[in-house]
């Protein structure tokens, strides 16, 4: 009987192990249609503005964020905007493409744009509470500290970012 329990423990850790592993492979969509699968950047810090654009970054975080991809080009840090509009035109946080393009141009974002198709993928994933949020990933994929979400717009996410991404590098 022993066994037996043993044998299911063992099963149990695996599975949750998989789905754990798998869990961190989510695939965006760029505004050019191609597909980008976040685990795929292992081996580079990875730096994620995550908004919407009813819910866009304010104009000092957008600056932030570009400046700071500028800061560590040619380093092991990639950049992305991701878009939590849903692309489902029937869908409440509708928003098109072009839609997207406009905020992205609006707030002159030099960082490549996902988008979230489903809007809550990268919420949930992620565990973000507050919009918009900046979430760091470490060379290994994994989480690097909690998402900052519901900054203060006068706040210099840039200092407390950079801070985060020397650390890990």
């Amino acid at each position: 009987m022993k066994n037996i329990k043993s044998i299911f423990a063992v099963f149990a850790l695996v599975i949750a192990f998989s789905f754990a592993a798998h869990a961190q492979n989510i695939t965006f969509t760029s505004l050019d249609g191609a597909k980008v699968d976040l685990a795929s950047e292992k081996g580079k810090v990875v730096v994620l503005a995550i908004g919407a654009s009813w819910l866009p970054l304010s104009k000092d975080q957008a600056v932030a964020i570009n400046k700071l991809s500028k800061k560590y080009t040619g380093k092991d840090v990639a950049f992305y905007f991701i878009a939590t509009d849903s692309t489902a035109a029937k869908s409440k946080n509708y928003a098109s493409d072009e839609d997207i393009r406009k905020f992205s141009q609006t707030n002159k974002l030099t960082i490549s744009i996902l988008r979230d198709a489903d809007g809550v993928t990268s919420v949930k994933q992620y565990k973000i509470d507050q919009m918009p949020a900046f979430v760091i990933l470490n060379k290994e994929g994994k989480l690097a500290g909690a998402p900052f979400g519901g900054i203060d717009p006068d706040t210099d996410i840039s200092a407390i970012l950079s801070k985060k991404i020397d650390a890990i590098l």
